[in-house]
């Protein structure tokens, strides 16, 4: 059994109640049996249905001090079918002589919706009687439209998921503000800026200081990678890199070193030269420059146009990075991560972005934004690797993967595609589910930097 939570109801030992998760369902059911067949007359003989039968099902009681169990509630993926990170919540109960511990079912209820976030559900739903909306309400729930249930009235209600918007928030709301007149116009927030008077683009990134310090090797090699996609995205062919490198010593910037001279033979970007600097903080950053004779720009998409998914779905997760970093790339032979990143220049499509540390669904919403519109984003038809939540999925660093708008096709050698959704009239970034509804992912603008 894997505790949750403890949660104090009142004053006495007998108001200390534990969440967790149940090893044997059986009290449970019984309790279902109690109140929804025998109490409520919900159901008749019996309220078990395929939901009970789905080994993905988890199911949450709360305990009394003497270890009875009082309350539950059961929560799973939506459909029998693929799990696309749409989950339901279902079955809340309370023994009916600790109903007066105000406070049982508001445990059961945040419990389930913290466990589905962190099982990497985007869209978390119930359908409650109407007699529990305004406590749904008060927990921050918030009602879709009305439900009939077992013949009786009930509203269907919405966890209001923010993991993506959040991913967004944090990685890129101040690039506006921060930069306002700084930038050119034409390629306001490309993955790379095209060098006036030449077919140069050059493209700049930084690693994070912890993941320099904490895992030298991956950060020299990402460090190379993330340079590589964003010249990819403009279409533009690699010529070389330079870097620049702080370490607190000899070994540490070795280390790196290592790991950028790896990625920079594989991905054929030579070192050109740079700065290397030691007895300072863990820094490092990395310019590319490559040529590109019509530069794909992020923001050449309009709506109406079909959005397309590129990404290599091979590899796992990242040790040390599981749900935020997916590494298909370091298993890969120079042939094949090269034909990846030629696939925008041969296909020149309409607009490209390569998804970032704002996860595809946040990358997609800067791409729409640069264009001047929005994006709704067809969950089941998202290129996944089996071994990722779609939650984590659309939000992590994903290794390759490309986003491109337009009716070319893109042949990107290993990399799985398909096109999952199109550009709109509308801001920001919605997901459409199998069922035809909508969940908003992003309100509005990402970035602030407005339409290229």
């Amino acid at each position: 059994m894997t505790a949750i939570g403890e949660v104090l109801l009142g004053t006495t030992p007998r108001c200390r109640i534990r969440v967790a998760e149940a090893s044997d369902v059986d009290a449970y059911r019984r309790l279902r049996t109690e109140v929804f067949v025998a109490e409520q007359g919900l159901f008749h003989g019996s309220d078990l249905d395929w939901r009970d039968e789905d080994p993905r099902t988890v199911v949450l009681v709360a305990h009394d001090p003497a270890g009875a169990v009082i309350g539950g509630v059961r929560l799973g993926p939506a459909t029998p079918g693929e799990d696309l990170g749409w989950w339901v919540g279902g079955r809340l109960v309370v023994r009916a002589g600790d109903r007066r511990l105000l406070g049982v079912g508001a445990a059961l209820v945040n419990a389930a919706a913290a466990h589905a976030e962190g099982a990497g559900v985007l869209r978390f739903e119930a359908t409650v009687q109407a007699a529990n909306v305004m406590l749904f309400r008060r927990l921050g729930w918030l009602a879709v439209r009305d439900v009939e249930v077992a013949g009786r009235p009930h509203v269907l209600m919405r966890w209001p998921v923010d993991r993506i918007a959040a991913l967004a928030s944090a990685t890129k709301r101040e690039l506006g503000p921060l930069l306002n007149g700084l930038l050119p116009r034409g390629f306001l927030g490309d993955d790379g800026a095209p060098v006036p008077g030449s077919d140069l683009v050059a493209c700049c990134d930084a690693i994070t200081p912890a993941m320099v310090e904490r895992d030298p090797e991956w950060a020299g090699w990402c460090s190379v990678l993330v340079n590589a996609n964003d010249l990819s995205a403009m279409g533009a062919r690699p010529v070389g890199l330079l870097d620049a490198l702080g370490a607190r010593d000899a070994s540490a910037a070795r280390r790196v070193l290592t790991g950028l001279r790896a990625a920079a033979e594989v991905y054929g970007l030579p070192v050109l030269g740079g700065h290397t600097q030691l007895g300072v903080p863990a820094s490092l950053a990395v310019t590319a420059l490559g040529h590109a004779q019509r530069p794909v720009p992020g923001g050449g998409g309009r709506p109406g146009m079909p959005l397309r998914l590129t990404a290599d779905l091979a590899g796992g997760w990242r040790p040390g990075y599981a749900g935020r970093q997916w590494d298909s790339t370091t298993h890969r032979s120079p042939t094949e991560l090269r034909a990846m990143l030629d696939a925008v220049r041969r296909a020149q499509p309409a607009a490209a972005k390569d998804v970032s540390m704002a996860g595809i669904a946040g990358t997609l919403g800067m791409m729409a934004e640069a264009g001047g519109c929005g994006a709704v984003l067809d969950v089941d038809a998202v290129p996944r690797p089996a071994g990722a939540s779609m939650g984590d999925w659309l939000t992590c660093f994903p290794g390759f993967a490309m986003l491109t708008a337009g009716e070319q096709q893109m042949d990107a050698g290993p990399a799985m595609g398909a096109t999952c959704g199109e550009l709109t009239s509308e801001p920001g970034v919605r997901l459409r589910w199998p069922d035809g509804e909508t969940t908003e992912a992003i309100a509005g603008p990402v970035t602030g930097l407005g339409a290229a």
